[in-house]
């Protein structure tokens, strides 16, 4: 028997419905609004995959779109694309997401489509060996452009021997290896109706979405995916590449937290003051004041059991050793002395991120599927909002030290002479 949720205290149009094997379906309407967002969030991404599987979550994310029993690879497009819609997927490290945006007459079509992709694909082994040779030519185009090279380097070292570190395109000896045999074991093992959540917002109808989520994945038996390796991160390690390069990317990476921890929005506050917009301190003086970068970045990503919290940027090579010197020096003073003003510009910034990703039908569909996934509830963001608040400058600091503390790790890609030593970066962080 299917499980009804009407009424929910993160919107009074928010419903959801949990089916009997554990599917959940959760839909906003908003009235107003004349299109429909759809989409399918599995919870399953690069991180579930076994060594040798790397990757293939996101070849099957290409796959879906290739032909089904019912449809081939240009119907699937047609079709969505005569009513003026989008469809989309994405891989993630966590999860896997299936979209369309269509009109809200059209709702019903979107989902039969995104069922069917999912339920129905053939993996027919031609467009199978097509389709790896264009993630293929995708990879190559990784390798050809250093800022990424050098953010997959910074998760692999951070990260080492494990899921959550490896880059989500996987390698190319991965890649070539895949076959329909291990597609169809890896979705039996990891697509597991538990981890699949149907959402839909705008101009939609709680019941059809329902219906359809019956329809396409109420068949599936009632499984539970093995669990996850546990993340550990690392650090006290490096990658340098030298190339001859015009520029030099580099990434300092320190122990972050998990969305789960209660730290986490205290952690994002010192990522946001120290390198997360144009008042920013590494902005300031690295930027604006010195010009040793056209760009630099501080950033924390949270997982579902760890975090990584990094500095990112690309300058000169004549330019890098006072480039970490400038970044080490900002990053400890900001830990020791950020204040009430720069914390209250923060919260601000953070609240204005999560609202205005709620004003489009895409952006609440989201919310809700990858919360439901994480939380098993669509949290209300007034409940998001009153923890931002309560975070005080003593707890932004408390943050900053304990993950200053951590052993850092290093990637950089280009002319690196200059790149002072692992040790020398370690102990300027603890200055």
């Amino acid at each position: 028997m299917n499980q009804h949720f009407s009424t929910h205290a993160a919107s009074p149009t928010l419903r959801v419905t949990r089916l009997a094997n554990g599917v959940t379906v959760v839909t906003e309407p908003m009235p107003g609004v004349a299109t429909a967002s759809l989409g399918v969030w599995v919870g399953a991404g690069s991180r579930h995959e076994r060594a040798d599987e790397s990757g293939l979550s996101h070849l099957i994310e290409h796959m879906a779109f290739k032909g089904t029993g019912r449809r081939s690879a240009r119907d699937i497009a047609e079709e969505i694309e005569n009513v003026g819609g989008e469809i989309n997927a994405a891989t993630s490290t966590e999860t896997t997401s299936y979209t369309a945006r269509v009109l809200g007459e059209d709702a019903g079509l979107a989902l039969d489509v995104i069922g069917d992709i999912l339920t129905g694909a053939t993996f027919d082994a031609d467009e199978l060996a097509r389709e790896k040779g264009v993630i293929l030519q995708e990879y190559a185009a990784i390798e050809d452009t250093p800022d990424d090279v050098v953010y997959d380097a910074f998760t692999e070292v951070a990260f080492p021997g494990q899921a959550v570190g490896r880059p989500i395109i996987g390698r190319p000896e991965t890649i070539r290896s895949f076959d329909e045999a291990g597609i169809r074991a890896y979705l039996a093992r990891e697509y597991t109706p538990d981890r699949i959540v149907v959402a839909g917002s705008g101009s939609v109808a709680h019941e059809a979405i329902v219906a359809a989520a019956e329809q396409h994945f109420g068949a599936l038996p009632a499984s539970e995916a093995p669990p996850m390796e546990p993340g550990r991160y690392g650090g006290g390690g490096e990658r340098r590449m030298k190339r001859k390069l015009e520029q030099a990317n580099l990434v300092i990476g320190l122990p972050g937290l998990s969305f789960r921890d209660e730290g986490y929005y205290a952690l994002h506050m010192f990522a946001q003051v120290l390198g997360g917009g144009l008042t920013s301190r590494l902005w300031h003086e690295v930027r604006e004041t010195r010009g040793l970068a056209y760009e630099i970045q501080a950033f924390h990503w949270p997982f579902s059991d760890c975090g990584l919290f990094g500095i990112g940027a690309g300058t000169a090579g004549s330019d890098v050793a006072e480039l970490i010197e400038v970044t080490l020096e900002a990053t400890t003073r900001a830990a020791r002395d950020l204040d009430g003003v720069e914390i209250a510009r923060a919260k601000a910034q953070l609240k204005v991120s999560l609202l205005s990703a709620l004003e489009t039908p895409g952006g609440r569909i989201e919310r809700n599927a990858r919360q439901i996934l994480a939380w098993g509830r669509v949290i209300p963001a007034a409940e998001v909002i009153a923890k931002v608040d309560a975070v005080t400058v003593d707890d932004v600091r408390a943050a900053a030290a304990t993950m200053l503390a951590g052993a850092p790790t290093l990637a950089a890609i280009g002319p690196i002479a200059g790149l002072p030593s692992l040790d020398r970066i370690a102990k300027g962080l603890r200055a």
